[in-house]
């Protein structure tokens, strides 16, 4: 009676265990760590592709005017601050002379000496001159030797390079004089162009020397944009190319643009090429030096090729350090539900989100776009029109 007691137990517990056995192992074929993930696949095809490279950039100013006087001073009055736009010709700040004043005076004094100095000179010619045509007639008449006659022409001699001499002298100190009248003009300080005061370095009663900058301009036809391109998507970038510039202070509003250059050094740590695009037409209003900008250069049209989407493709296994690394993509098996990774030799790429392969796929050759898990060769898979989860 126990025996007969302990085998209904025993198929009691039989018959909770297998069923909830089953039930475990249907969910983790289903669910658990070894269900399939769901994959969406796309369709190699053929497609002529307008590749573009995206980069980022910051706004620069190609040139900069620094103003400044040309002898020293001290700083009057500054008549703008930074950020205002100035027109050419418009007075931007004035300067007190240190010593120029007085340097005025007496180059005055000189030049009054100068003028004295030229007169005498002139009176001496006049009796120098004189005395020669005098000595010149009494030699003709036999009245005067001809020793006294050469030494009256030798005195006219001295006395006309006296006269050049001073004339030289007062010609020397009226440009001195002009010079420092030229400076007196230059304490005014006057924009040469139209521009952008980006810098003000010196205030009202602050004493500058020649040369130091009291304002700083940038024009506003200056401005370009220096952008990074990632090497690897830089093929075919060439001076001339389209651009679309877009401001980080005005994200839905496109610029026109052109690539000016591309620079002859690039960035070995970062792998970037350099270019400076410009604007097609000054921005209205100018925006600050230094802004980031997103730009979009349109490439060269490719011919028709096989093309996948992008997200497609993946760097090889174990290669996500390598600078060399190879690419494929995932395709399933014949079966269906296993992977088999395909290298490809990718070419360019568009911002639709097509890339071209050049070797390892044809025209109608089933890929992995995406999926829940990331994959790998042992895993498996079936296709789903949609996911609701991450991408690998």
């Amino acid at each position: 009676m126990k025996r007969f007691a302990l085998q209904r137990r025993t198929l009691a517990v039989l018959a909770v265990l297998v069923p909830l056995a089953a039930l475990l192992g249907y969910v983790a074929l289903r669910s658990g760590p070894l269900a399939p993930v769901a994959v969406t696949e796309a369709l190699a095809e053929r497609r002529a592709l307008q590749p573009a490279v995206f980069g980022i950039g910051t706004v620069e100013a190609r040139h900069t005017l620094r103003i400044g006087p040309t002898v020293a001073g001290r700083v009057q009055q500054v008549n703008v601050d930074v950020g205002e736009h100035v027109r050419a010709g418009q007075l931007l700040a004035a300067m007190e002379p240190v010593d120029l004043q007085e340097r005025i005076h007496a180059q005055a004094a000189a030049l009054q000496r100068s003028d004295a100095n030229v007169r005498e000179a002139q009176a001496r010619q006049q009796f120098a001159a004189t005395q020669a045509q005098r000595y010149a007639e009494l030699w003709a008449a036999r009245s005067t030797s001809e020793e006294t006659l050469a030494m009256r022409r030798q005195e006219l001699q001295v006395a006309e390079a006296a006269l050049a001499a001073a004339r030289q002298e007062r010609a020397r100190v009226q440009a001195d004089g002009s010079a420092l009248q030229a400076q007196r003009a230059h304490l005014l300080l006057r924009a040469p162009q139209d521009g952008l005061v980006i810098a003000r370095e010196a205030e009202p009663g602050s004493t500058v020397v020649a040369g130091q900058n009291v304002l700083q301009l940038v024009p506003p036809d200056s401005l370009w944009i220096h952008l990074r391109v990632d090497q690897v998507s830089a093929q075919g970038l060439a001076a001339g190319l389209p651009a679309r510039i877009h401001l980080r202070s005005r994200p839905h509003e496109a610029l026109a643009g052109r690539v000016l250059r591309i620079e002859p050094r690039a960035d070995a740590v970062t792998e970037e090429l350099l270019a400076k695009v410009v604007f097609e037409h000054t921005p209205t209003p100018l925006p600050p030096l230094g802004e980031l900008a997103e730009v979009t250069l349109a490439l060269p049209a490719l011919p028709e090729g096989v093309s996948i989407p992008a997200a497609a493709l993946q760097r090889s296994p174990g290669a996500a350090r390598s600078r060399s690394a190879s690419y494929g993509v995932w395709q399933r098996s014949a079966e269906g539900q296993r992977l088999r990774w395909v290298p490809v030799t990718p070419g360019q790429a568009d911002l639709e989100g097509h890339v071209q392969v050049l070797q390892g796929l044809q025209e109608g050759d089933a890929v992995v776009v995406h999926s829940e898990q990331p994959l790998h060769a042992q895993s498996r898979v079936y296709v789903a029109s949609q996911l609701t989860r991450g991408r690998p």
